[in-house]
């Protein structure tokens, strides 16, 4: 595992994740020379329930909801009110094996 300090360095709300066909929250962290995306957010409705899917609208909304939560988390950690004042707040970002694990406000210092 290596951990490196950087910052939020874009962060959207709308359509993105795999093929831009989910619905949820985009986040760009990095620092300079390097950055990485990280996506939480659920199929958008333009992607409909059938025999095919491996999820129901159940699972949709329970994933759009925990989507809203951490959201939710992130303003209050970062002591920002809204999404477009996330861009710049620093973070603490874990890779294991060169591939993003997990990613923190650095509450400490906000």
């Amino acid at each position: 595992m290596e951990t490196q300090l950087g910052k939020i360095t874009s962060v959207r709300f709308g359509f993105g994740g795999y093929q831009d066909a989910q619905f949820g929250l985009s986040v760009g962290l990095g620092a300079e020379g390097w950055g990485v995306g990280d996506f939480m957010g659920a199929w958008s409705i333009r992607t409909k329930v059938s025999k095919y899917t491996e999820w129901t609208e159940a699972d949709r909304d329970a994933q759009l909801a925990k989507t809203m939560r951490y959201l939710n988390q992130l303003l209050i950690d970062a002591k920002k009110q809204h999404v477009n004042e996330l861009v710049g707040v620093p973070v603490e970002i874990v890779f294991n094996d060169g591939m993003l694990s997990s990613w923190r406000i650095l509450t400490e210092v906000v």
